[in-house]
């Protein structure tokens, strides 16, 4: 594993008396693709979203490239990644355009800088530029999902959050994205955290597991050893049909 993006310690979280999260401590490799593998209220979105400050821990400290952080000032942070989410999460009255570029805007990019980096995000994905003027309304499932991923990549951040982003995709349609996510992580070499609750998507696109079960880690490692060498039946379980 390299070096750390993210470094969780001591990580916990509660509502009222239920635990979501548990002493959670972990490194996420900076230059690759960690999975967060696991059932529905096993904590890996809570935990995705603690790194991006939606969600704030109870207790424990984050740190995004060695420096902790600051939830008291957030915007700086998520200058620092992008995050796309289940269901692609666009702005309905923005153009296709307008979505990719609303953050670049935002950060006063130049007109030049600005359609320079759209023009190569949406080629990266493959995404038809004749969409480019239209509404997200008017895009398939497969479409709406490639617009996030380039709204997500549009600052070139070092860290990338994706949040079951392709579950409610079609398996054909789901393919084809996967093959455009796997062209994104030869291009630009970024540290990217990826939730999901599919394994065998967890096994084909990253380099690093995480499982998570009731806010704990039941194991972590890189992808060829979990599989080769699971940690327990639950763990064999999910791998069912995928390991060799």
């Amino acid at each position: 594993m390299s070096s750390s993006a993210v470094h969780f310690k001591n990580i916990s979280k509660k509502y009222g008396d239920v635990t979501v999260l548990d002493n959670i401590n972990l490194k996420i490799a900076d230059n690759e693709t960690t999975a967060l593998v696991g059932e529905s209220g096993s904590g890996k979105t809570t935990l995705l979203q603690i790194v991006n400050g939606l969600t704030l821990p109870s207790g424990g400290t984050v740190e995004i490239f060695s420096e902790e952080i600051d939830y008291e000032n957030l915007p700086d942070l998520r200058k620092k990644m992008g995050y796309a989410v289940q269901g692609a999460g666009l702005f309905p009255h923005m153009t296709v355009f307008e979505n990719i570029t609303v953050m670049a805007k935002l950060a006063r990019w130049s007109d030049d800088e600005i359609n320079e980096r759209a023009n190569y995000v949406v080629e990266l994905v493959d995404l038809m530029k004749e969409l480019l003027d239209r509404f997200p309304h008017n895009l398939s499932g497969g479409q709406q999902q490639r617009v996030s991923l380039c709204r997500a990549m549009m600052l070139n951040p070092p860290l990338l959050l994706l949040d079951e982003p392709f579950s409610a995709l079609d398996p054909i349609t789901k393919k084809y994205i996967h093959s455009e996510f796997e062209k994104l992580q030869r291009a630009e070499s970024r540290a990217i955290l990826l939730v999901t609750h599919d394994m065998e998507e967890a096994v084909k696109l990253a380099e690093n597991i995480v499982i998570l079960k009731d806010g704990e880690i039941v194991q972590s490692g890189e992808t060829v050893e979990i599989v080769r060498n699971p940690r327990n039946d639950y763990v064999k379980g999910l791998l069912l049909g995928i390991a060799e």
